[in-house]
Order: C-alpha cells, then sequence, then structure tokens
C-alpha cells in the first residue's frame, strides 16, 4: 500500500490533481474567513480601478515614451510629453467635443417621446389596414406596443448606468495620473526584481511568461485602441455625409463599443439605425450601409495590419464570454473579459508547455 502511494506520488498528473485539490481547498478557506480578509478585498477594490485605467493608458503611450528615448530624449521628460499629450486631449475633449456630445444627448432624451408616439402610430395604422397579418404574429406586436414604453425605459437606464460608469472612470483618474507615472518609469523594472528572488530555471521561466502576458496585453490594448479610433472616425465621417441626427454622439458611442470584440459593433450600429429610421426611412438604411462599410474596411484592411491574429479566439468563445461577463459584471466585464481570458490563456499555455519541457521522451510519444 505504502509503494502504490509512493509510486502515484511521482506521477505527474496525480501531483496535478493534488495542486487543484489544494487550490479549490484554499478558495473554500477564505470564503469561510471572508471577514479576515474584507480589509484586503476592500482596499484592494479602491486602488483596483485606477491602476486598471492606468495599465491601459500605459499601454497605449508607452510606445511614444520608447520611440522618445530612442531618439535620445530622457525617460523622465518622455513622460512629461507623455502627460502634457494627454492634458491637451482632455483640454480639446472638455472644451469642444464633450458640450456638442451633452447637447446632441440632451436633444435625443427630449425626444424619445415624439419616437415612441410615432411608432405606436405606425403599428396602429399597419393593424388597421392589413387584414393579412397572420394570427401568430398579432399578440407579439400586440405585446411590443402595450410595453413599449417599459423597453424605452429600459434602454434609458441602460444609457445612464452607462454613462454613471463612465463617469466613475473619469474620477478614478485622480489617482491614475500617479499610477501612470510609475508604471512608465519603473514598469521594466519589475520583472528583474521579482526574478532575483528566483533560481535560474525558474528565473527564465517566469521571464518568458512575463514576456508572453505583456506581448498579449500590448498587442490586444494597443491594436484595439488604434482600430476603435479609425472606426469612430470612418462613423462620423459616414454619419455626417448621410446627414443623420446627434452624429457625434452615435459614433463615439460606436467608438466605445468597438472596443468589445466581435459584438461591439453589431451593438453600436442599433442606435444609429433606429434614430435613422425615425428621421428617415432612408437615412436609416444610410446608417446600416455605413456600418457594414465602415466595419468590412476595418476586418479586412485595418485590423489584419494592426492586430494580425494576437488572440486566436474562437467568435463562438468570444460570444460566450461576453455574455457571462455582462451578465456578472455588466459593462466593465464586457470591456475586460476578452484580455483577462487571453492572459489567462497564455498563462495556462506556458505552463503547458514547460510541463511538456520536463517530461520524459518515452511519455512524449504516447500523448
Amino acid at each position: 500500500m505504502i509503494k502504490e502511494v509512493v509510486y502515484l506520488m511521482k506521477e505527474r498528473w496525480f501531483r496535478i490533481l493534488v495542486g487543484f485539490i489544494l487550490v479549490f481547498l484554499l478558495i473554500y478557506l477564505i470564503s469561510i474567513t471572508d471577514f479576515v480578509f474584507a480589509p484586503v478585498f476592500s482596499y484592494l477594490g479602491a486602488i483596483a480601478v485606477p491602476i486598471i485605467v492606468a495599465g491601459v493608458i500605459f499601454y497605449v503611450t508607452n510606445p511614444i515614451v520608447n520611440l522618445l528615448e530612442k531618439y535620445k530624449v530622457n525617460r523622465i521628460i518622455g513622460i512629461i510629453v507623455v502627460f502634457l499629450l494627454i492634458l491637451i486631449l482632455g483640454f480639446f475633449t472638455v472644451n469642444f467635443i464633450a458640450p456638442i456630445v451633452q447637447q446632441q444627448f440632451s436633444k435625443f432624451l427630449d425626444n424619445i417621446p415624439k419616437m415612441v408616439e410615432a411608432f405606436q402610430s405606425v403599428v396602429t395604422y399597419w393593424q388597421q389596414n392589413q387584414n393579412i397579418i397572420p394570427p401568430q404574429l398579432e399578440n407579439p406586436i400586440q405585446r411590443i406596443t402595450e410595453n413599449l414604453d417599459t423597453y424605452v425605459e429600459d434602454i434609458t437606464s441602460f444609457l445612464f448606468n452607462f454613462f454613471g460608469q463612465i463617469f466613475g472612470f473619469v474620477f478614478s483618474f485622480l489617482l491614475t495620473p500617479f499610477f501612470l507615472f510609475f508604471m512608465l518609469k519603473d514598469g521594466d523594472r519589475l520583472v528583474p526584481f521579482i526574478s532575483k528572488f528566483l533560481s535560474e530555471p525558474k528565473e527564465r521561466s517566469f521571464t518568458r511568461l512575463m514576456a508572453s502576458i505583456n506581448h498579449t496585453l500590448a498587442s490586444f490594448i494597443q491594436g484595439q485602441f488604434i482600430v476603435s479610433v479609425c472606426v469612430g472616425v470612418m462613423l462620423y465621417i459616414g454619419y455626417l455625409i448621410i446627414g443623420l441626427q446627434y452624429s457625434l454622439t452615435l459614433a463615439l458611442f460606436g467608438l466605445l463599443m468597438n472596443f468589445i470584440p466581435f459584438v461591439g459593433p453589431f451593438l453600436s450600429a442599433i442606435p444609429a439605425i433606429i434614430v435613422g429610421f425615425f428621421q428617415n426611412p432612408m437615412i436609416g438604411v444610410w446608417a446600416l450601409v455605413v456600418m457594414v462599410i465602415a466595419q468590412q474596411i476595418e476586418s479586412n484592411f485595418i485590423s489584419p495590419n494592426v492586430m494580425g491574429r494576437v488572440l486566436k479566439l474562437h467568435p463562438l468563445t468570444i460570444i460566450t464570454l461576453i455574455l457571462a461577463a455582462g451578465s456578472i459584471a455588466g459593462f466593465l466585464g464586457l470591456l475586460f473579459i476578452i484580455p483577462a481570458y487571453a492572459v489567462v490563456k497564455a498563462i495556462i499555455s506556458h505552463f503547458y508547455h514547460e510541463w511538456k519541457k520536463k517530461q520524459p521522451e518515452g511519455e512524449k510519444d504516447v500523448i
């Protein structure tokens, strides 16, 4: 019996199974003693948002600092230049873009009752003048008409929650500049500092793991930022050409939604098409055409050249992750689930390759 136990302990699959059991046991112990960790979780929750926001801005601005450093510009001066660029962008947004967006959004909210009334009148006219509607469709149409006010309230509350979360990000910027400064200044020192406490083989493995995670996050955040800005600009130009109302607000909404892979473009198309149809049915059709053209240019020309196939995720995987994250964490979950999944995937892939390297050749052939 003892020999069998010793033999099992030498098996790698058994050690992995024991490791999983210990991890789940640790999670269970933390869950039943959460009162001990509550202050720690509260502290982490307070600093999580500014750290995440600073991390996103870090990956967007770090290439600028590195480029300036290549031209013999001191890194501190490069960081100051980046902060000045952010301040100029913020000044331009607050003084020129924000007032227009606020005016368009307020006008849109004021026009919602008229849009609802127009939709109800169209449905009523259609029901009174069409005798060929199948009985199976009459009840759904009636329910939609009766509950239209509820649907509008739900959409309006979603928009307010959406912009409320955006304002939450704005308030987190009070701490973000401090985190961003030290990330840009000392970000490349973190891995070497931790590596000093590891043995040589583990140090190489840890360095490769951190390089893989850094490459994944940098490629996704930088690529998604460039792609989203390009899509937003194309939508704004297209909406201006067709004369769509609230063009700047709808284009900015499309820009933000495009940060959500695969699903975001479809979400951003809905309000533009609805507004276009209420303005003029042909403008609604043209809004759909503009969205399709912008997405075709993005998917066939911009994304392949900017992002390539960094994440290599199947669309079904993306949809599943987004549905789960949206129901659990709302809009923030939609934004961060894909890069979080990509990081977890990179970690698992790294440890799997490390495990394959340590296996004897005979066992590799069996697998």
